[in-house]
């Protein structure tokens, strides 16, 4: 049965594979290892600072059905990777299922209307 809610990651055409993950949790796309620092210095290939921000690939349909989690797909999330396993389905492992009670923050732009508060 296929889902109207555009939120959840569509089932792909014969052929393709899709992860869809189950239970309250979500799929995340982390966010490239950064390799120089804010203020400009180059950092080694050697050094790797864990990456804690991703983006949401897919829902589970649990949390999609949840009002308590404001979440979509496309949302840019932070997130504690303690718990995420990662997916074996890209050769660089950027994959995640990350329980739902691991996203600890969903970056958000202001509205021009916020603003004026």
């Amino acid at each position: 049965m296929a889902s109207s809610n555009p939120s959840r990651q569509p089932r792909a055409a014969s052929g393709l594979e899709v992860v869809e993950p189950v239970g309250k949790r979500v799929l995340i796309r982390k966010d490239e290892d950064r390799k120089q620092t804010k203020t400009g210095i180059h950092l080694p290939d050697k050094i790797e600072i864990p990456t804690l921000t991703g983006r949401v690939v897919a829902i589970s349909a649990l949390v999609d059905r949840d009002d308590d989690y404001p979440i979509k797909r496309y949302d840019r999330v932070l997130f504690n990777p303690k718990h995420a396993i990662p997916v074996d389905f890209e050769g660089d492992n950027r994959l995640f299922v990350v329980p739902i009670e691991d996203i600890v923050a969903v970056f958000r732009k202001e509205s021009p209307e916020e603003e004026g508060r």
